[in-house]
């Protein structure tokens, strides 16, 4: 998230429990501003991520793993369990990525695996590298593509719900 908003990529990289971004990106001809929360994807930190993802002001998720993590990957099913049961709904704005995808030797999760995954959850899937500069903003338009079009679905069934309207006659 950092190299999305510096522009620059950090070598020893010090995670913390939460640091907060923002920036502004057009997307699909829309001007939009994303305010980015980097939580903690360490062990450690898993107590505190339910405070993370109260849907208070979320709109849209990036899950991201490290391929050359196996237990990272693992912690993204029960993340995006918690953000569904947190939102109280079956779906909400999200995309799957797995980051260093630089590191291809060192790989854990395959790719295939990852895809695989985000299908069954209706998600895209993408790969990323921020040292490599590979699809670190794609990942950022695809996450408000998909926020918009949620949107979009909401709205089309909250016009269809008043249409039907129930109407009682004595």
């Amino acid at each position: 998230f950092f190299f999305k908003v510096q522009k620059t990529f950090i070598e020893d990289y010090e995670p913390t429990i939460e640091d907060s971004y923002r920036t502004q990106v057009v997307v699909d001809d829309e001007a939009c501003i994303l305010d980015i929360l980097d939580t903690a994807g360490q062990d450690e930190y898993t107590a505190m991520r339910g405070q993370y993802i109260y849907p208070y002001k979320r709109q849209g998720y990036l899950c991201v793993y490290d391929i050359t993590s196996r237990s990272s990957f693992d912690e993204v099913v029960l993340f995006r369990e918690q953000i569904l049961r947190l939102n109280d709904k079956n779906a909400v704005p999200m995309v799957i990525v797995g980051n260093k995808s630089d590191l291809e030797t060192e790989r854990r999760v395959s790719a295939a695996e990852a895809k695989e995954f985000a299908a069954s959850l209706v998600c895209p899937f993408y790969e990323t590298s921020a040292k490599a500069r590979i699809n670190v903003d794609e990942v950022f338009d695809e996450v408000v593509r998909e926020i918009l079009r949620f949107q979009v679905a909401e709205s089309h069934r909250e016009l269809s719900s008043r249409k039907k309207g129930v109407c009682s006659t004595l």
